[in-house]
C-alpha cells in the first residue's frame, strides 16, 4: 500500500477544500454574518496547515500505485472532505448537532440533496452558498478537479486512471483524449461553461445573483439543495422550465458534448445509452401527465410539473415544483423506478445509470439465447462494439451489491418505526443520491426525525451511492489493510 502517496492526496484535498471555503468566508464578511464568518475562518485556519503538514511529510512519494490504492484514496478523500465540510455548519451553530451537520455536508458533496433542515431560508447567505457549492464540486468529482489542475503522474502510467475510474460514475470509464489529465480538464471546462450558461438563464428570469448561483450549483451537480423552503415551487414557470432543461442536460454523458464539439454528430445520435435516456424521459413524462391531468387546471401546467419532476428524479437532482407525494400511486411508482435507473454514465447524476440498465437487459437477452442455442457463441454489443466480459461481470457484481445494500439499509432504518414507504424511499433517495423520498421524507418534509443510527446508515448509503459502492466496500474491507 502506497501510504505516502495517499497522504499526499489527502493533504491536497484538505488544502483545496480550505481554498474552496474562501468565497463563502468573503460572502459572510460582506454580509456581516459574524458567527458564520468565524465558523469558516476557524475551519480554514485549522485545515490549511494540516494539509500543508501532510504534503510536507509525504513529499517525494512514489507516484505509482494500483487500483486498490486508488479505491482507498477516493473513499478516504470523500470521507475527509465531508467531515471537514460540515464544520462551518456546526461551528456557526446554525446546525447545532454534529451528526446533522455531517448529514448535510455528505448530502451536499454526494449531490444527494436530502436535508435535515426544516427552514432552509433561516441559513445565512454564506452557508447557503457553501451548501450549494458542495453540490457543484461533488457533481463532477473533487479528485477529477484535482487531476485537472494539479497533475502529478507521468502520462497515464501512474495513478490518474485508477483515481478517475474510482470516482467517475458508470460501468466503464475511458479517456476522451490520450492523457488522463487532459480528459479531466476537458470534463471540467464543459462543466463550467454549462454552469455559467445556467446562471445566465436564471438571472434573466429575475433571480438574485446568490439565488441564481446556488440554484445553478444544485442543477449542475444534480444535487437539489434549494435556497427556499418550497424548493423551486415559488419561482416562475420560466425558472422552472430552465431548471428542467438544464437538469436534463447535466444528466447526459459529458463525452457526448465533447463529441458534439468535434462535430461527430452521428456518433452522438447513435449512442444507445443516450437514446434510452431520452426515451425513458419522454415516456415517463407522457404517462405521468396523463395520470395527473385531473389534479391541475390546464394541460400546460400538468405537462410542466410532469416534465420537471421526471427530469429532477431521473437525473437524481431532487428539486420540486409540487408535492408529488400527493400524486396517484402510478405516477409515484414511475418516479421510484426512475430513482433506481438514474441518469447516464459519465454525467453528474446518480442511480444505477442507463448504461448499466442497458447492459443488464442485453446480458439477460444473451443468456436466454444461450439457453436456446448453447452451441452458438453469444456476445453483448453496445454501440456496435463488443462489450468486454469483465465489464459485464462488474455490472452483475454491482447489481448484487446494490440490492444487498438497499435491503440491509432498509431493515436497519426500519428500527425507527416509520412506514415502509418512508423507509424504502429514504434508502433509495439516499443511495441513488436523489434527495426527497415519499411520505415522511417527501418533497415537503426532511430527514431530521430519523435517529442518529439511521442517519449514519443513510450517510454511508449516500457515500456508497456516489462512489459506485466499491471504493467504500474496499475501504472497510479487512483484506485491504491486512493483505498477505
Amino acid at each position: 500500500m502506497n501510504y505516502k502517496m495517499m497522504g499526499r492526496f489527502l493533504g491536497q484535498i484538505l488544502a483545496l477544500e480550505a481554498v474552496f471555503m474562501i468565497p463563502a468566508l468573503l460572502i459572510a464578511a460582506s454580509a456581516g454574518e459574524i458567527v458564520a464568518m468565524q465558523g469558516f475562518f476557524i475551519t480554514i485556519s485549522a485545515v490549511l496547515p494540516l494539509g500543508g503538514v501532510l504534503l510536507f511529510f509525504c513529499r517525494g512519494a512514489n507516484l505509482m500505485f494500483g487500483a486498490r490504492e486508488g479505491l482507498v484514496c477516493v473513499g478516504l478523500s470523500w470521507i475527509v472532505l465531508s467531515v471537514v465540510g460540515c464544520f462551518p455548519f456546526f461551528l456557526s451553530r446554525e446546525i447545532p448537532r454534529f451528526i446533522d451537520a455531517l448529514f448535510e455536508a455528505v448530502s451536499g458533496f454526494t449531490t444527494t440533496g436530502s436535508t435535515i433542515l426544516s427552514n432552509v431560508e433561516s441559513l445565512s447567505s454564506s452557508l447557503l452558498y457553501w451548501r450549494s457549492f458542495t453540490h457543484w464540486v461533488g457533481g463532477m468529482g473533487v479528485l477529477v478537479f484535482l487531476l485537472a489542475i494539479a497533475p502529478g503522474g507521468r502520462g497515464d502510467k501512474g495513478f490518474t486512471m485508477h483515481l478517475l475510474r474510482a470516482e467517475s460514475p458508470g460501468p466503464n470509464v475511458g479517456k476522451l483524449v490520450p492523457q488522463m489529465r487532459q480528459t479531466a480538464l476537458i470534463l471540467y471546462l464543459i462543466y463550467i461553461v454549462m454552469t455559467v450558461f445556467n446562471v445566465i438563464f436564471l438571472l434573466a428570469g429575475g433571480m438574485s445573483p446568490l439565488e441564481a448561483v446556488c440554484t445553478a450549483f444544485g442543477t449542475a451537480g444534480t444535487g437539489g439543495f434549494g435556497v427556499k423552503n418550497d424548493s423551486i415551487a415559488s419561482y416562475s414557470p420560466y425558472i422552472q422550465n430552465v431548471c428542467a432543461v438544464f437538469m436534463f442536460l447535466f444528466g447526459i454523458n459529458f463525452s457526448c458534448y465533447y463529441l458534439l464539439l468535434l462535430r461527430q454528430f452521428r456518433n452522438v445520435f447513435k449512442d444507445e445509452e443516450l437514446r434510452l435516456y431520452i426515451g425513458l424521459v419522454v415516456l415517463s413524462v407522457a404517462l405521468i401527465a396523463l395520470n395527473i391531468r385531473p389534479i391541475y387546471d390546464t394541460f400546460g401546467e400538468t405537462l410542466r410539473h410532469a416534465a420537471f419532476q421526471v427530469s429532477s428524479i431521473m437525473t437524481t437532482t431532487g428539486f420540486a415544483t409540487t408535492d408529488f407525494d400527493l400524486w396517484p400511486s402510478f405516477s409515484k411508482g414511475i418516479l421510484l423506478m426512475l430513482m433506481v435507473v438514474g441518469a447516464c454514465a459519465g454525467s453528474t447524476g446518480g442511480g444505477l445509470k442507463c448504461a448499466r440498465v442497458l447492459l443488464l437487459f442485453k446480458s439477460l437477452r444473451r443468456n436466454i439465447r444461450q439457453v436456446l442455442n448453447s452451441k452458438k457463441v453469444q456476445v453483448v454489443r453496445n454501440n456496435d462494439r463488443v462489450v468486454d466480459e469483465k465489464v459485464l461481470s462488474n455490472t452483475d457484481a454491482y447489481l448484487a451489491a446494490y440490492v444487498i445494500i438497499v435491503i440491509v439499509s432498509f431493515l436497519l432504518i426500519s428500527l425507527d418505526g416509520f412506514s415502509t414507504a418512508t423507509n424504502l424511499s429514504a434508502v433509495l433517495a439516499c443511495f441513488n443520491n436523489v434527495g426527497p423520498g415519499l411520505e415522511a421524507v417527501g418533497p415537503t418534509c426532511n430527514f431530521s426525525a430519523f435517529s442518529i443510527f439511521s442517519k449514519m446508515v443513510l450517510i454511508l448509503d449516500m457515500l456508497a451511492g456516489r462512489l459506485e459502492i466499491f471504493p467504500i466496500l474496499v475501504l472497510f474491507s479487512r483484506g485491504t489493510w491486512f493483505r498477505r
